[in-house]
C-alpha cells in the first residue's frame, strides 16, 4: 500500500511538473508589434515598437496560469516610414511619449479567456506616461507545432488586436483631428525547446 501511495504521489507530482507553464521567447525576426491611427481623415498611419523584453510563461491547457509581462524601451524603439528621424524625434518629445521622463512602457496580462483554445481574449494593464489602464486584446492562436526546419524547437504563432483611447494615457496631441482611437496589432512567433524532440 505504501508503495502504491508513493507511486501515485510521484505520478501526480510528475504530471503537475509537466503541466507547468513553459517559458517562450520572442522570435524577433517574425514579430511585429504596431500601433495605427487615422491621420486627419486622409490616411491610416502606423509605427512599430522594436525594442522590447518579456516574460512569457504559457500554459496552453490552463491559460489562466500563464504569465505575459512585456516592457518596451521607447527611446529609439520605434520604426516608421519616411522622414524617420523627424517623426521619431516628435514621438519622443513631450507632445507624445515624453521619453526623457518616461523611457519605457509595460504591458502585464491580468486574465485570459478562451472557449476553444484557439480564439479568446487577453486582458492586461498598460502603463504608459506614468499611467496604468486596462487593455483588452482579441487573440488567435494560429498554430503551435514543432518548427518544420528544426524539430528541437516548439513554435507558437499568435495574432492579437485591440483598440485603445490614447488620451487615457495623456497622449492627446492633435486629438480629435488625429484619431483618438489607436489600434494595437501584434503578430508574433514564440519559441521554446520541444520536450518531445529526440
Amino acid at each position: 500500500m505504501k508503495f502504491l501511495t508513493a507511486t501515485a504521489v510521484a505520478a501526480l507530482a510528475a504530471a503537475t511538473a509537466f503541466a507547468d507553464p513553459v517559458a517562450y521567447e520572442f522570435d524577433r525576426g517574425h514579430t511585429e508589434i504596431s500601433a495605427s491611427w487615422n491621420h486627419l481623415g486622409y490616411s491610416t498611419q502606423s509605427i512599430q515598437f522594436t525594442d522590447y523584453e518579456g516574460t512569457l510563461l504559457l500554459d496552453f491547457d490552463n491559460p489562466e496560469n500563464s504569465t505575459v509581462d512585456v516592457t518596451f524601451n521607447l527611446i529609439d524603439g520605434f520604426w516608421v516610414g519616411g522622414n524617420h528621424e523627424r517623426f521619431v524625434g516628435h514621438l519622443n518629445s513631450a507632445d507624445l511619449f515624453n521619453t526623457v521622463e518616461f523611457p519605457t512602457a509595460q504591458f502585464v496580462a491580468t486574465g485570459f479567456e478562451t472557449e476553444d483554445g484557439v480564439t479568446g481574449t487577453m486582458t492586461g494593464e498598460l502603463t504608459l506616461l506614468g499611467q496604468t489602464h486596462e487593455v483588452v486584446l482579441d487573440v488567435t492562436l494560429n498554430q503551435r507545432a514543432p518548427h518544420p526546419f528544426d524539430a528541437t524547437v516548439m513554435v507558437a504563432g499568435f495574432d492579437a488586436t485591440g483598440v485603445i483611447e490614447r488620451s487615457q494615457w495623456g497622449l492627446g496631441y492633435a486629438s480629435p483631428n488625429v484619431s483618438e482611437e489607436v489600434t494595437i496589432s501584434i503578430s508574433t512567433e514564440l519559441r521554446a525547446p520541444n520536450p518531445d524532440a529526440e
